[in-house]
């Protein structure tokens, strides 16, 4: 899981392989495989570094190489 924050400042945490892909409008939004929209307060260079951690940390990216 990674953590995110929203507009108003609560903290959500969420599973980043149902993340379909990141709009930046200008607001970066998270689009789950759900079809759900998530505005976050973090950039998307943040999300991605804490996606890449996760990953890493779960050792997802050793079937990956």
């Amino acid at each position: 899981m990674i953590d995110v924050t929203r507009l108003n400042g609560e903290k959500y945490y969420l599973n980043p392989h149902q993340i379909e892909c990141i709009e930046l409008n200008p607001d970066t939004t998270l689009v789950m495989l759900s079809g759900k929209k998530l505005v976050v307060k973090e950039d998307y260079q943040d999300v991605f570094d804490k996606i890449v951690k996760y990953r890493q940390l779960i050792g997802c990216f050793k079937n990956e190489e």
